[in-house]
């Protein structure tokens, strides 16, 4: 996959993007399945990992900073993201009473030490702020994001789930670019073409990460309303276009410009999304998939 820029200010990246959101379960959280993953991902061309301090209870960033000391491939060959400000409570960390954000300047620092030691690494190409903590003092969780910047542990910053406000709201405080945003877009999920945050993200020069873009399974396997007439109609797409209804609910995300990042742990789900990009989506094609998840609008003369 021909590598593209994040961001006018951002690091060059994969077009599609594994995140470890998922890996929650038991079974999924060995070296050998982060290997594989891993290797199969820079098979088909996919070099950009997205991690946070607490996803796979807590276990994912070293698992992967495992994988990386193998040497099987040079840390200059892939992109890592990190994030926090996100706590859930787990028996690892038992300081943690209750789920919460924190967006404080001890929390951050305290967050990218972790990640660099535990991925086993010396910089984060970009460290993202996951949520924002209302009870904050920005002044300070911006001054020390800066110094991470300036340090070269971080090499960009980001944030993911800030609505616009928020993203305004930051941005206001800072001196240095914001270079990505995670948002939830899906056929399934459209609100960020509604709220704002799609046309936000574009404005600031950035390209939208579309976190779970296969709706986490329910566009192939929900049996709700919403889910069977988005995949009746996918299903129509698909055999005009030769390919299956993953590839193409995921054309209709990067049609818009989009990332999708990918969370599954399926290897035919994350070679039906690879395979979206040589799908070429029909413009009114694109809109007819949309009016599937939402009616289409009132043409006044």
């Amino acid at each position: 996959m021909e590598k593209i820029y994040l961001s006018d200010a951002g690091p060059k990246v994969s077009p599609a993007i594994y995140g470890f959101w998922r890996w929650e379960k038991e079974s999924a959280n060995s070296l050998k399945d982060m290997d594989q993953i891993v290797h199969l991902c820079l098979e088909l061309g996919i070099n950009t990992f997205d991690h946070a301090d607490r996803y796979g209870k807590y276990s994912c960033e070293s698992l992967f900073g495992k994988v990386l000391a193998n040497k099987s491939f040079k840390r200059s060959d892939v992109v890592l993201f990190s994030k926090c400000g996100v706590n859930i409570p787990d028996s690892s960390k038992p300081e943690i009473r209750v789920g919460h954000v924190d967006s404080s300047a001890k929390h951050i620092t305290t967050s990218v030490e972790n990640s660099l030691r535990n991925l086993q690494t010396d910089y984060l190409d970009v460290f993202l702020l996951d949520q924002l903590d209302p009870l904050s003092d920005l002044e300070s969780t911006v001054l020390a994001l800066e110094k991470l910047k300036s340090s070269g542990k971080v090499k960009n910053i980001g944030v993911s789930n800030f609505s616009v406000y928020q993203h305004q709201l930051l941005e206001s405080f800072l001196s240095i670019p914001v270079v990505s945003n995670h948002i939830d877009l899906n056929l399934l999920n459209t609100s960020a073409l509604d709220n704002g945050a799609l046309d936000y993200v574009k404005q600031k020069y950035m390209r939208p990460l579309a976190v779970s873009p296969l709706g986490g399974g329910r566009i192939e396997h929900g049996t709700d309303e919403l889910a069977l007439k988005v995949r009746k109609k996918l299903v129509e797409m698909a055999e005009k276009y030769e390919s299956n209804i993953e590839s193409i609910a995921v054309a209709w995300i990067v049609k818009l410009g989009a990332l999708p990042l990918i969370g599954t742990l399926e290897e035919k789900r994350i070679r039906n999304i690879v395979n979206s990009f040589s799908v070429k989506l029909d413009h009114q094609d694109w809109y007819e998939l949309y009016h599937t998840t939402r009616p289409a609008p009132i043409v006044h003369d």
